[in-house]
């Protein structure tokens, strides 16, 4: 049973000011919480229903563990159908952005994108297609939060996600960037190279107009209906299939 200074704790970490104050956030559910005891991240406690128990057997014993009833799950679950098992994690202390270690690859750069599920979403594309680092401008949502979490499916464990000041730092990687921008050249008429910076815009406004002034490549996705723009993780998807396919020739 939890504590009520447990439950206080635990829900508190919902809000981006307690995850800070107390370096800790939420993962919930058994794929998810197993991608990051199996990553650099440290586990702190799990928390878990009895019907769970056999699954843990084989998770490392520095980990805590504590059984918990549904009810309480549903204490401090975020999600309208709480799963059995929530894992509480500590946030990593990122080392300073290596620039050198971003050359003969492709990243990402994330420019004020809003909604935690796009960016849950995007953390997982860049997962899938092997990308290990985003570059977030400050006002890009935490990559903490719950709904983000939730939505990368455990990929947050395998990608670096920084936060910086994108204009200060973007002009001192000496990498091409390359720009999504409705007015861009086709894509698929693009030589992508074997490097570079993808940068991704806010879903209602696109890419900032500071940001915009640094990007080299302005490049689009070829609309063949009638939709005014696409949501920013479909892009992000659709523009990672071309850069890989590129980088595969």
């Amino acid at each position: 049973m939890l504590s009520k200074s447990q439950i206080s704790l635990l829900t508190s970490l919902q809000h981006k000011k307690f995850r800070r104050e107390h370096g800790l956030f939420l993962v919930e559910g058994y794929k998810s919480v197993i991608e990051f005891t199996n990553s650099g991240y440290q586990v702190d406690t799990i928390y878990h229903t009895p019907a769970i128990v056999p699954k843990m057997l084989n998770l490392s014993r520095n980990i805590n563990f504590q059984e918990i009833s549904m009810k309480d799950i549903e204490k401090i679950s975020t999600l309208k159908t709480p799963q059995e098992v929530i894992g509480l994690v500590k946030m990593p202390l990122w080392p300073t952005l290596n620039y050198d270690s971003l050359k003969h690859r492709f990243s990402l750069v994330l420019d004020n994108v809003q909604d935690p599920g796009n960016m849950g979403t995007i953390i997982r594309t860049a997962d899938w297609f092997g990308i290990t680092d985003i570059i977030c401008s400050e006002d890009t949502v935490d990559v903490y939060n719950p709904k983000v979490v939730q939505a990368t499916m455990g990929s947050l464990a395998r990608v670096n996600v920084h936060y910086t000041n994108l204009e200060q730092v973007l002009p001192q990687i000496k990498l091409p960037l390359y720009g999504a921008m409705l007015d861009g050249q086709n894509m698929h008429n693009t030589a992508f190279g074997n490097e570079g910076l993808l940068v991704m815009g806010n879903e209602g406004n696109g890419v900032s107009p500071a940001i915009e002034k640094l990007i080299n490549t302005k490049i689009t996705i070829p609309r063949a209906g009638k939709a005014e723009s696409l949501n920013v993780a479909i892009a992000t998807a659709i523009l990672c299939s071309e850069i890989k396919r590129n980088s595969m020739k």
